[in-house]
This record gives structure tokens, sequence and C-alpha cells, in this order.
């Protein structure tokens, strides 16, 4: 029986494409890439509509590496598209073999994305993944060359689609046509593709030579400010992003809060000086509820430990908030 690996993003171009496969009586595996800025969870609720298989492939830290520094350069934000479908049809290759799998499914549509699909970008993801001869694209097949497992007939070139252009028209007729009532919107699972996010992990990388793993995790969460190359501000919108944010820090990190007013949490990362602190206190009294009093009271101390630090201030204005303020 002919089987294939379908690379599952999460959206609905891979499903669709691995529900076609499927629909030929080809046996489909899914194969989900899980990093610093995507996971697998929305690949998990699409395989389930489908009755295919998910196998997750955690390669966080070759991908961090690339998004650095990717030679294809980025889209509109820190999304390096073709680098990471490069890598990942890379990735997908090598588990040819351990699954004993004949080919590769991809969901991209031919100029859906003017940068990374267009027909010269799907070309370079084809060479560059070093498995361009078993990649096959079924959304769009009918728009490019014949594949090796078209001419092979271990695919039905007929059934394949022609698929082009942003619109999303004929994936939706496909997904009611299939039962596929849930799915995200395009795009909607990388943090690469949003434009606060990528602002912050610009200013990161700009000024930290060694980022953990924690530090990109925290980039999620909250109002950043950079106040110097070694130290940075974090001010949580809502109860529950200080939860999250509370599940990352660590001793050395100084916690904020206004002492007679409810309000942000705020984080103080790396090296904090007399300055810094006296910054983030007044974006602490900021965002609480007395940031219209003429002086807040700001308690602080290292994360886990009595915050015994007393510091009055007046609120931040919008000017020197603006100066420092990363997204």
């Amino acid at each position: 029986m002919t089987r294939a690996l379908a690379m599952i993003s999460g959206g609905l171009d891979s499903i669709l494409a691995a529900k076609l496969m499927k629909d030929q009586g080809i046996e489909v595996i899914g194969i989900c890439f899980k990093s610093y800025f995507f996971n697998e969870d929305s690949a998990r609720r699409m395989v389930d509509q489908i009755g295919v298989r998910l196998e997750v492939v955690d390669f966080s830290k070759e991908h961090f590496e690339m998004v650095k520094n990717p030679k294809n350069g980025y889209g509109k934000n820190m999304n390096p598209c073709i680098d990471c479908h490069a890598m990942m049809m890379r990735y997908s290759g090598e588990l040819l073999e351990k699954f004993q799998a004949d080919f590769i499914i991809t969901g991209e549509v031919l100029n859906q994305r003017p940068m990374s699909q267009n027909r010269t970008a799907l070309d370079k993801v084809k060479k560059e993944s070093g498995i361009g001869n078993k990649i096959l694209r079924p959304l769009c097949a009918k728009n490019l060359q014949p594949t090796e497992m078209e001419q092979q007939g271990l695919v039905d070139r007929e059934k394949l689609l022609d698929i082009s252009g942003r619109s999303r028209k004929v994936q939706m007729e496909l997904a009611e046509k299939w039962g596929i009532k849930e799915y995200p919107s395009p795009a909607g699972g990388c943090k690469l593709t949003e434009p606060n996010y990528s602002k912050r992990l610009k200013d990161i990388l700009q000024n930290k030579k060694d980022v953990e793993e924690r530090e990109i995790q925290l980039l999620r969460f909250g109002r950043h400010f950079r106040v110097s190359e070694n130290a940075k501000i974090i001010s949580t919108r809502t109860a529950d992003e200080a939860e999250h944010i509370k599940k990352l820090l660590g001793k050395d990190d100084t916690i904020f809060l206004a002492r007679d007013f409810k309000g942000s949490m705020v984080i103080g990362v790396g090296e904090l000086s007399q300055e810094d602190i006296e910054f983030a206190a007044k974006v602490t009294a900021r965002y609480s509820k007395g940031k219209d009093s003429e002086k807040v009271v700001v308690k602080y101390g290292k994360y886990g430990k009595p915050s015994n630090n007393i510091i009055e201030v007046e609120t931040i204005t919008d000017k020197e908030l603006d100066k420092y303020i990363v997204n």
C-alpha cells in the first residue's frame, strides 16, 4: 500500500491535502513540527477530524538557530518562511525511511502568499530541502509539473487540484463537503508572523548573545520595555498573563506590585540598576488603579521571596513609556 507523510501545520490547507490523498486510498501519517514559536495543539485537533495519525517532531533548537540568520531572509515580520519550509521538508525526508513512506505531502498553494508561495519560492524550497523529487503539493499540483509519484502511478493526477491565489473559497467549500468544521485562520499559529512578537524577538536578539528558552517564552506575554542592554521590564496585561509568566520566572527576577492598589504585576529581568528599579516602579504605578494618584507606593523583591523593598514614585508619562516600549 502506498504511504505518505503529510506535513500538518494545523491550518486548513494541510489537512485538506492530507484528506485528498487519503481519499485516493493512500495511507497518510501526519507530521507536525514543534518549536519555540508554534506547537502541535491545532494539528491534533485537525487530524482528529479526518482520522489521521499524528507524529510530533520537536526541532526547537535547530529552528531557533535558523531564525536568527535565515539564508533567504524574513517575510513581513520575523518569519523566515522559505527556510522554515525547507527545514521541515528536510526533516520529513529523513523520516521517510523510518515510517517506510513513499513521499511527502504539503498543503502549499501556488501564489497564496506572495513571498513564500510563489513559483520561485516553491522551487527554492524544493531544491533546498534536498528531497524535491519526493514532494507533492496536492492542492495546486495541476499548476505544477507532474511529480515522479504521479508519473509512476502512485498518485492519480486527475484527482489532484489546481488551486491558485489568495482566495480560500475552494478550500472552504472542500472543508464543508468533508465535514471539517473547526479550523484556524491562515497563519494564525506562528508567533513569528505577529508584528509585536517579532519586535520583541528582534530586540532580544540584538541585546543578548545567548538567549534562554524561558526568555523566548516570556516574549508571548505582557508589555515589554527595554531599559538597558542587560535588562528589561515586563508589565502583565491580565491576571491570566501573570499566572503564565510566574511559571517562567526564576530567583534572579524582580517582582514589582503597587502596595495599595490592584493592578499589573511588573517583572524586572536581568541586571537592574537603581534607575531601572525606579522605571519599573513607575510602570507599576501607571498600570495600577492608583495611576491618577500624586504618588504610588510600590513594593518589590526577588521572585519567591518577600517583597520587603519599598519605593514611592509618580506615574510614568506616556512620553517616557514610548521611549522604552518594545511593542
